[in-house]
């Protein structure tokens, strides 16, 4: 059997590899070239065995000639051999990141964040997409442990998908962000209650006091949150219409309300971005303004649709990126021995508004 290699992103540092200022525009090929070990020891005027100490944080080096062989190495450019530094610290310095998330949406936001944490230790990510294969995933974890990463963040498109149960027993620190894992592991996931809550708040600041909630499909459990969450909110009235994360569903739901008698919504909290766009393409077929008739709020900040909707869609950003770095600090907590609490953190969404709602953006 072949062993299918991951599919990899590799994060390094923008780093130069040499120094160059402007006395220096008549520098040669042959000057243009990658910085040792030796460079950095003759320019900090210590030993190889002293400029090595310092930058791996090993052996008896004081303060201040690690601080100045750090701050010479980065003044002439030097990169480290990543290979040598993995057998001196018996470390790969590499991170994998394990995703069902096949298109990139929710995982690459992340990745970024996640990025911004490891890039300045000089760890880099191997980004493995699974596409939902249990077997898929069983190959990319023993590349993963054949290439002795440091640890695994996995991730999925939805919280109550169940990760492979071979993580929890892998002899490395799993972190999981977007997807929960077992108590005695660490989770972050988005606070999908906080995150209705500031929709609704906001639309009743905004003066509105009729607010439907069209949502996804009710076996989610982050749409079970945001619906009682709005239910809470909003008390006596409040009416939630489950149904498809699409935009045929939004402009379907529009219709049916809107063909009923009785009174209609004065605002529409939606469950995602592709359904509030169907809202506000519904309403508009029918002749009612957005924002001034109907006030409009999705839901992920998808900003390839949320700005491109007509108006701009106000919407609840999940903060991706921040669940990201939050992982990336457990990862690195965790391959350093250090003790990190366990259970699953929520981390608050946060409101952009958009003149759907009455926004200037």
């Amino acid at each position: 059997m072949n062993l299918i290699k991951p599919f990899t992103i590799t994060i390094i540092s923008a780093k130069r590899f040499y120094h160059r200022d402007q006395k220096d525009e008549n520098l040669t090929d042959k000057d243009i070239r990658r910085r040792t070990i030796h460079d950095v020891a003759k320019a900090a005027g210590v030993s190889i065995s002293t400029a090595s100490n310092a930058l791996n944080g090993t052996g008896r080096t004081n303060a201040e000639t690690r601080e100045r062989v750090k701050r010479v190495a980065k003044d002439i450019g030097f990169r480290p051999n990543a290979l040598a530094r993995s057998l001196l610290t018996k470390r790969s310095h590499a991170i994998g990141m394990l995703t069902n998330d096949t298109y990139g949406r929710l995982t690459l936001p992340m990745a970024a964040g996640v990025s911004e944490v490891l890039v300045d230790q000089g760890l880099s990510v191997f980004l493995c997409a699974t596409n939902n294969d249990p077997r898929l995933a069983r190959l990319h974890l023993e590349a993963l442990l054949d290439r002795q990463v440091d640890g695994i963040i996995f991730t999925a498109t939805r919280l109550d998908l169940p990760p492979p149960i071979e993580l929890s027993k892998l002899p490395i620190p799993v972190v999981y962000v977007f997807a929960e894992g077992p108590s005695d592991h660490i989770s972050f996931v988005p606070d999908d209650a906080h995150g209705a809550r500031l929709a609704v708040e906001h639309l009743k600041n905004s003066g509105r006091s009729r607010i439907l909630h069209i949502t996804g499909p009710d076996d989610y459990v982050a749409v079970r949150r945001r619906a009682n969450a709005y239910r809470d909110s909003v008390g006596e009235g409040a009416e939630v219409l489950y149904g498809d994360w699409s935009e045929e569903w939004g402009h379907f739901a529009i219709d049916a309300v809107f063909s009923r008698t009785g009174e209609k919504p004065d605002a529409i909290f939606c469950g995602n971005d592709e359904i509030a766009r169907g809202v506000i393409d519904a309403l508009r077929d029918k002749g009612i303004g957005v924002p001034n008739d109907v006030a409009v709020i999705g839901f992920d900040n998808w900003e390839v649709i949320a700005k491109q909707t007509r108006p701009p869609l106000t919407t609840v950003d999940m903060e991706l990126k921040e669940l990201g770095r939050r992982a990336g600090l457990a990862i690195l907590a965790l391959a350093a021995g250090e003790d990190v609490d366990t259970g699953t953190t929520r981390l608050p969404c946060s409101l952009v508004v958009r003149k759907s709602c009455g926004g200037e953006l």
